[in-house]
C-alpha cells in the first residue's frame, strides 16, 4: 500500500517533505494531493522539501516541473528545497532542465524567497521589525 506524502501548512505556504524515494504512484498521488490542498488553503506558495531524497528518475523529475506549473496555475509559486548534488548532476544527465522550477539550497531560503516575492515577512516567522533591519 502507498502511503501519501504529508502536506503541512504553514501560514500561507504548503510544506512537502519528502523523506523517502517516491515511486511513480507516489508521484502522481502527491500531485493530486497538492493541487486540492492549494485550492483548500489558498496558499501562495510551496515548498517541496528533496533534502531525503537520493535518487530521481526522468518521471519524477518531470512530475517536479508538473507540479510547479499546476501551483503557478493555482496562483501559488513553488521553490523545491534541498536538492542534494547527486540528484542535481542526475537531473542534468537526464537532460531535464526542470523548466520554471525555482529551487534553494535551505527550507529557510525557500521561504525567504517565497517571501520576498509575495511582501509578507510572517512567511518565515521573522518579525516585520526584524526582517526590515535585516
Amino acid at each position: 500500500m502507498t502511503e501519501r506524502v504529508p502536506i503541512l501548512r504553514i501560514r500561507q505556504v504548503l510544506l512537502v517533505s519528502i523523506q523517502a524515494d517516491l515511486d511513480d504512484q507516489d508521484v502522481l498521488l502527491l500531485q493530486d494531493d497538492l493541487a486540492a490542498a492549494v485550492v483548500d488553503s489558498g496558499a501562495h506558495g510551496v515548498v517541496i522539501d528533496i533534502t531525503a531524497v537520493e535518487i530521481v528518475d526522468s518521471f519524477v523529475g518531470r512530475m517536479l516541473a508538473t507540479i510547479a506549473s499546476l501551483s503557478r496555475l493555482l496562483d501559488a509559486q513553488t521553490v523545491v528545497v534541498g536538492m542534494r548534488p547527486a540528484v542535481a548532476i542526475t537531473l542534468v544527465e537526464l537532460g531535464l532542465s526542470l523548466g520554471g522550477v525555482r529551487t534553494a539550497l535551505t527550507l529557510d531560503k525557500g521561504l525567504r524567497m517565497l517571501e520576498r516575492e509575495h511582501g509578507d515577512a510572517r512567511i518565515s516567522g521573522v518579525a516585520p521589525d526584524a526582517a526590515a533591519g535585516a
